[in-house]
């Protein structure tokens, strides 16, 4: 069983990364890179995507296979099939997503069905890629990320919250699954994180914690461990509400977000 972050490249040669042009995404990129690990990369803009591979090519004499896609298509994860069929990947983390702040009732539905398909089917659909493909060759590892909003309803981020509760979930009976097959699954439940999530979502995440020391975190938990929570601030926070009952939890929850929004919560 791998339990050291010393042999990271066992789980090589290749690294599977979604987001992987900025926050934690590009962040894993640049350290499976500096493991040794050749790329697949993939993500919405092919001009940053392409910049983020040339670096890293250029950093750590790595191969990289750029795949601009947008995981809101139904079709892009077909299509990732078909392009990565060749390739010994051994580690897939999916870490592209993103959210919205609001009130519910006033939110763009398209907006909502996209946050779904990013942060779920998408999530869904290409673990169930890679553990297959994990399982056949005996060993490997998948980093889906949760968040601490998922731990219990998040009012002004309801839907956003409910995403992040079935990957939780639903990367807690993987890891106890697929752990015989020498396959390590680990859910990442991060806090506030200094990158582009808090401009596409209308928030201001004023105690935010560097993706690269989530990223590093991350890599070093795989296969010790079902969660990681990273970071001293979000334990402390988490830990802080567990002892609450939810429904306190959630009223809570939504002080917190309201102060972190762009735009005041109107008064009723």
């Amino acid at each position: 069983m791998i339990t050291s972050p010393t042999q990271l490249h066992d789980y090589g040669p290749w690294g599977f990364v979604t987001g992987a042009t900025e926050g934690i995404g590009r962040a894993i990129a640049v350290e499976l890179g500096r493991a040794g690990f050749n790329l697949v990369l993939v993500a919405r803009r092919p001009a940053e995507l392409d910049t983020v591979a040339k670096s890293l090519s250029n950093q750590f004499e790595v191969e990289t296979l750029c795949l601009a896609e947008d995981l809101a298509e139904p079709a892009a994860v077909e299509r990732i099939v078909k392009r990565t069929a060749h390739l010994d990947i051994g580690l897939a983390v999916m870490a592209a997503g993103f959210g919205s702040v609001g009130e519910f009732v006033q939110s763009d539905l398209n907006t909502e069905l996209d946050m779904i398909a990013v942060n779920v089917s998408a999530v869904m659909a290409l673990a169930h890629l890679f553990a297959r493909r994990l399982v056949a060759r005996g060993r490997g590892g998948l980093v889906l990320f949760s968040s601490i909003v998922g731990w219990q309803g998040t009012p002004l981020q309801a839907n956003y919250a409910a995403t992040k509760a079935y990957v939780q979930v639903f990367a807690e009976g993987l890891h106890a699954e697929l752990s015989d097959d020498g396959v390590h699954v680990l859910a990442v439940a991060p806090g506030p994180v200094r990158s582009g999530f808090a401009v596409r979502a209308g928030m201001t995440m004023r105690a935010a914690a560097e993706p690269e020391g989530v990223a590093r975190q991350a890599l070093a938990a795989l296969g010790r461990r079902a969660t990681l929570i990273p970071g001293v601030g979000t334990k402390t926070r988490t830990y802080a509400l567990w002892s609450l009952p939810r429904s306190a939890r959630s009223r809570i929850m939504r002080s917190v977000i309201n102060g972190m929004r762009n735009e005041p919560e109107p008064t009723r």
